[in-house]
């Protein structure tokens, strides 16, 4: 990086001459193109600057620089649809749309998103979080201008791990034989697709996407309509040429017309291909190869650990250290490895999420049990499906908010035929900095009315392992949900000891009021026990649930409190309801959980406070519950609280 991006303390418009005048992109386009470059290397300091305060993504941002720039110099954005896959690669696309002061804010209480999002600007076309989506959205998009009469571009960046899921395909499958004004931009930026680019394969795009290429291509098809076999072998033949010169022409073959591949940092060659694709108005693929955190060393060498970063010395790329406590997910890892040591039949399974899930250990020592599927949660269950079929003791490790995609599996590929498949389920619960498209806030209300599964929530690291150890050795479907970040820093040990499945222990004893604490809130839980001199029962198990100690607690106490970090509808505290309800039990009960909306960005702390899950917010609304109860509200009655 240039010095100046580094210890330079004049202000930003000091720093950023060209970028501190664009404000939006109708700005941008006014430059002429030879400022271009100068603005990609203003640009990328900034993003470097910016994201090292705040932490967020960074080397899918550094790759896509350029991209972004012409994108927004050819495009007429917004009244242009540009639509980011994922979305974390969409920081330069902020910047340039009118964010540049607001991303100090970034992932921040009150600030903007991490990824378009919709209500934040004009600018985001669609909203994003989980991959794939985008030329879904993009035809959804191109049909409703050609219902409308509108004529306007829509363009999908897709990247090439993004690509590889199905929701992808199905599109690129649907999309081809319609007659549809639609831009797809393949983000190749691993290398994976094709050779290195240079001149040749530039100069190729700008001749495949220019007129007289388009005209003598679309001419020859309208003057040989009524000729099919000169037609067939002038289409042979331009294949072969294609073929020839270019990599395989498969999206050719799904009814797309192909471009590229080409120098996704070389902005003439960009600038120029997407003017000549814009003129286009069939659908139309231009393959990029960009490098993930170009511009930046440790980025560029590190990509992977670059991807998502925590606040970073820009000199150094040292990133600041969390706390030493051990995480969920490394407890995972750890857990995971020991299996494997002991059981040879231990197979581990992610979709694209090795090192977020706690892997990449157990992918080091053991490679040939491990499958990294790529962005494909659905082929990640129905694979381990398989594998059970066989005898094979396959653990599926997937954030929460991705369980959501492989619902159709957990259900009829697994559960339904009781298949020995454990699902190690990070990221249950709040999130923080990644938000509501993140969030782990559905799992327990979607998972527990699939019958035959056995569902964990562990209140604490120990418990932890020792529910994963529980799940293996079941012989069925078992899931153990567990939060982002660490516990309470408890060692966990060698060892790999069960728990009795559906039995859940009483913590503390007290009167009047009893906690059910699923999972992580039970800390909370206590610290409220020992302020209302409540019972506290730490749950284990929403399914299946403890019923003797429910009855139990209900004939003894007066207010029954459920405490979740799930969504209240239809999650552990419904389930505590329905067992009440069944066995004609009488009681009041609260149900605490997290709220029917969608939470924006913040702290994990300030999000468990603003859902009233705190221990204070907990001991305000038990408070509430047990006055309007003493104050003679009707008494054994079943209640809900939110």
């Amino acid at each position: 990086m240039p010095d100046r991006f580094q210890g330079d303390s004049r202000p930003a418009a000091g720093r950023y001459p060209l970028l501190s005048t664009i404000d939006a992109p109708a700005d941008l386009r006014r430059l002429p193109e030879a400022e271009l470059p100068v603005l990609a290397q203003e640009l990328r300091g900034f993003l470097i600057e910016s994201v090292s305060r705040t932490g967020g993504h960074l080397a899918a941002g550094l790759g896509v620089v350029e991209l972004t720039i012409a994108l927004h110099y050819v495009l007429d954005t917004p009244d242009d649809r540009l639509i980011w896959d994922v979305g974390h690669q969409a920081y330069p696309h902020k910047i340039l749309t009118g964010r540049r002061e607001r991303m100090a804010t970034l992932r921040q209480k009150g600030g903007i998103s991490g990824f378009p999002k919709r209500s934040e600007s004009p600018y985001d076309s669609f909203g994003v979080g989980h991959s794939s989506t985008s030329i879904s959205a993009a035809v959804g998009m191109a049909v409703a201008a050609q219902r409308k009469g509108e004529r306007r571009d829509v363009v999908a960046v897709i990247g090439d791990g993004s690509l590889g899921a199905g929701m992808a395909f199905e599109a690129l499958n649907h999309a081809g034989p319609l007659d549809l004004d639609l831009l797809v931009i393949l983000n190749d930026n691993k290398m994976s697709i094709s050779p290195p680019v240079g001149a040749i394969s530039g100069h190729l795009a700008r001749l495949l996407s220019g007129k007289l290429y388009t005209s003598v291509r679309e001419g020859s098809k309208s003057a040989l309509r009524g000729l099919p076999q000169i037609r067939e072998l002038m289409g042979r033949w331009e294949e072969h040429m294609k073929g020839m010169l270019m990599p395989s022409t498969l999206f050719e073959e799904l009814g797309f017309n192909y471009i590229g591949p080409i120098d996704g940092h070389d902005i003439p060659t960009l600038v120029a291909t997407l003017r000549n694709m814009k003129t286009m108005v069939v659908p139309r693929l231009l393959h990029v190869v960009t490098q993930k955190g170009r511009g930046y060393e440790p980025a560029e060498g590190q990509p992977v650990t670059y991807h998502g970063v925590t606040p970073f010395d820009r000199s150094t790329g040292a990133m600041r250290k969390s706390g030493g406590a051990l995480t969920y997910t490394q407890v995972f890892g750890q857990w995971l490895c020991e299996a494997a040591e002991r059981d040879p039949r231990v197979i581990g399974i992610t979709p694209a999420m090795c090192e977020g899930s706690g892997l990449s250990d157990f992918a080091a020592r053991f490679p040939e049990r491990y499958f990294d599927v790529g962005i494909a949660e659905q082929h990640a269950v129905t694979l381990a499906a398989g594998l059970a079929c066989e005898g094979m003791k396959p653990v599926v490790a997937i954030y929460s908010t991705f369980l959501q995609r492989a619902y159709d599996q957990l259900v009829h590929d697994v559960c339904l035929q009781g298949l020995d498949v454990t699902f190690a389920v990070d990221r249950a619960g709040l999130v923080g900095a990644d938000g509501a498209t993140h969030a782990g806030s559905f799992d327990l209300s979607f998972t527990r009315a699939v019958p035959n599964l056995v569902i964990m929530a562990p209140s604490d690291e120990v418990e932890c392992r020792r529910m994963l150890q529980t799940a293996l050795e079941h012989p069925g479907p078992a899931l153990v949900r567990y939060p982002r970040g660490s516990g309470r820093g408890l060692a966990t040990g060698p060892g790999l000891e069960t728990l009795p499945i559906g039995v859940g222990e009483v913590r503390r004893e007290g009167r009047g009021i009893a906690l059910l604490a699923f999972g992580s809130l039970l800390t909370p839980a206590l610290a409220v026990g020992e302020a209302l001199d409540a019972t506290v029962a730490n749950m284990r198990f929403v399914k299946p649930l403890d019923e003797d100690l429910i009855e139990e607690l209900a004939a003894t106490h007066e207010l029954v409190v459920t405490l979740e970090e799930n969504a209240v509808a239809g999650g552990a505290g419904s389930a505590v309801a329905e067992v009440l309800a069944r066995r004609g039990i009488l009681v009041r009960c609260l149900h605490l959980g997290l709220p029917d909306v969608f939470l924006d960005q913040a702290s994990p702390e300030e999000q468990l406070v603003a859902c009233g899950l705190d221990a204070a917010g907990i001991e305000t609304s038990v408070r509430a519950a047990w006055e309007s109860l003493s104050a003679g509200a009707p008494g054994r009655v079943a209640a809900a609280g939110g």
